[in-house]
């Protein structure tokens, strides 16, 4: 069996990838490696944890020694890197953190493959084995009100953590170019659904609207943004992985431009549809707060290469995909008690340790 190891598969995009992979590859054995703080929840992956060919390992790719252990035990032949602190608000807060994980977590995996591949600046790269960093459109900086990101876009990040995403994109690209290592990155949009950590905005003003709290909008709340469900975040992953040329860069967007403003009153209307209020109700909720520093304007993403060169193209609307993840959200009361709780972090003393 092909060992395709995912990192940071307990968290929100990753634990998709890894569902999409144990669905659709049987003769795949996805090694699901995971630090499991506060955003890695094993609970996202109950539906599948009995798979035979899931493995889960609990671990640090900060721990160099723990990462060079594992590659060699297993022997992967693909990686898929999503494990990342992504959180802006908590960069600006403690902007070392992000640069431990993102950039020398990051560079620890790249050491790791590079060794047990053989690969060197003199050897040619293996086809059969692939790196995959994914990254964030943030690295790109603040657009204005017109144009889009392109792969060539010139990097400007404007947060501790875009900084730390772009230095480990940075890095792969290096590794590609000195040691002919084989990687391909893709970088993209907000992603929003199910099972995401309810600090980032659609979750946490669902569960905010739901219970008749405020919802905190930053500045004007013209902030604009692309976003992206994340089964089809998912589904570009297994496109680029198969069929992506080595050593490219591809945007993964939805084509779905919003200002959070406009985004939040449609969450406001589908919330009252759901719960039986009036219309209108919930929009009372939204209150307007200080600006965060550093706070870029507007993202948009071409993701044009990747439906030309592979097909690639969102299955749903922004509002069936919303509409989908509200109705997820309010039927998972259970899960979403659990992670506002801390109660989730339990769950691996009870089916792993």
């Amino acid at each position: 069996m092909k060992k395709v190891l995912i990192t940071g598969g307990a968290g929100f995009i990753g634990s998709h990838v890894v569902r999409l992979f144990l669905n659709n590859y049987p003769d795949y054995e996805v090694y699901n490696l995971d630090k499991l703080t506060y955003a890695g929840n094993l609970e996202n992956l109950k539906d599948v944890e009995t798979k035979p060919n899931y493995k889960f390992v609990k671990g640090d790719i900060v721990d160099q020694d723990f990462i060079n252990k594992l590659f060699d035990e297993h022997q992967f032949l693909a990686v898929i890197h999503l494990a990342a602190e992504s959180h802006v608000d908590r960069s600006i807060t403690n902007p070392l953190e992000f640069v431990t994980t993102n950039v020398i977590g990051t560079v620890n995996l790249l050491n790791a493959a590079k060794r047990i591949w053989g690969c060197t600046k003199d050897k040619a790269v293996r086809e059969d084995r692939i790196f995959y960093h994914v990254s964030t459109d943030e690295v790109y900086g603040s657009l204005g009100d017109t144009g889009y990101f392109l792969e060539t876009t010139p990097y400007d990040p404007q947060s501790p953590y875009s900084a730390s995403k772009a230095s480990s994109d940075h890095f792969v690209r290096a590794y590609f170019n000195t040691y002919n290592l084989p990687v391909v990155i893709s970088n993209c949009s907000n992603n929003y659904g199910a099972n995401q950590f309810p600090e980032k905005l659609i979750p946490l003003f669902i569960n905010n609207i739901k219970n008749s709290k405020p919802l905190p909008v930053y500045g004007d709340g013209k902030y604009t943004r692309d976003w992206l469900w994340v089964v089809d975040h998912a589904r570009a992953i297994d496109v680029i992985m198969h069929k992506g040329k080595l050593g490219e860069t591809y945007n993964i967007g939805g084509f779905n431009e919003w200002q959070n403003i406009e985004l939040i009153k449609l969450m406001c209307r589908i919330m009252d549809k759901k719960l039986g209020r009036a219309e209108g109700e919930s929009e009372k909720l939204i209150t307007y707060v200080k600006d965060r520093p550093g706070h870029d304007r507007r993202y948009a993403i071409d993701a044009g290469k990747l439906n030309k060169e592979l097909g690639w193209k969102p299955s749903v609307t922004f509002e069936e995909g919303l509409e989908k993840t509200v109705e997820w959200y309010l039927e998972s009361e259970q899960w979403l008690k659990s992670v506002t709780s801390g109660e989730y972090q339990k769950y691996y003393q009870q089916q792993y340790a």
